[in-house]
């Protein structure tokens, strides 16, 4: 691992990205939200001062590859990024242009279905905040609730997260798609990001439920992928 180049697309507050510098690797932070990146910038000051890293302010679509990426990546990370994006066909596409031959992307994310896929958790409202499965009301009912319960901030940001949300089966017929080999998955029963939020032990999934398509969606609270690029 030391040595390698990492980006972190999504990088938020750079806690993710500071792991890998702490471990000897080169790496660049993509984050579209000022406050986040400004946050990533004071906790990386020391390694940024080194040369050892970079905060770039930017949607990664604007972003001049060989300006401000010459030596392409080792890895990508998207942590609890990709349920968010809405082109999410064309952001797995354009990844490929960052990575080095055999280059890979460690995806994170929450399948949709799961009982709380559409991040009702953030709530302020006691009741909903708790409630799992809202998310999958039909999208008119949806609406009307969050509308008749939350700031209107909160409706469009779970509205947009309605929009986006993916299936492990989706992401997968992505990967396909655009020529990746999967080199490893794992399903949490429980979330490993729950140990610091909720003092819950991570724990994996159970094997039999791993093997039923789109019901594990609804079982299943994370999912760890690494890709491959390949071709």
């Amino acid at each position: 691992m030391p040595g390698i180049d990492v980006m972190e697309i999504g990088c938020g507050e750079g806690g993710v990205l500071k792991a890998f510098i702490d471990r000897g690797c080169r790496g660049v932070g993509v984050e579209l939200s000022s406050s986040k990146a400004e946050k990533a910038r004071k906790l990386l000051s020391k390694e940024i001062t080194d040369g050892k890293v970079k905060v770039i302010e930017k949607n990664i679509y604007d972003v001049d590859i060989p300006t401000e990426f010459p030596n392409l990546f080792d890895l990508i990370i998207l942590k609890d990024v990709i349920e968010h994006i809405h082109d999410q066909d064309a952001i797995i596409e354009k990844m490929r242009e960052f990575l080095k031959p055999n280059g890979r992307i460690f995806f994170g994310f929450p399948p949709w279905h799961m009982p709380f896929g559409g991040h009702q958790q953030i709530l302020g409202h006691r009741t909903l905040s708790k409630a799992p499965f809202i998310h999958l009301l039909p999208t008119f009912l949806y609406r009307f609730l969050l509308q008749k319960t939350v700031q209107s901030g909160e409706v469009a940001s779970l509205m947009e997260i309605k929009e986006t949300g993916i299936s492990i089966e989706r992401f997968e017929r992505l990967i396909r798609k655009h020529n990746y080999a999967t080199e490893s998955r794992e399903f949490f029963l429980i979330n490993p990001i729950y140990k610091f939020k909720f003092n819950l032990k991570p724990r994996v999934q159970f094997k039999v439920l791993t093997k039923i398509p789109f019901f594990r969606n609804f079982v299943t609270t994370c999912m760890y992928y690494v890709v491959r690029k390949e071709g």
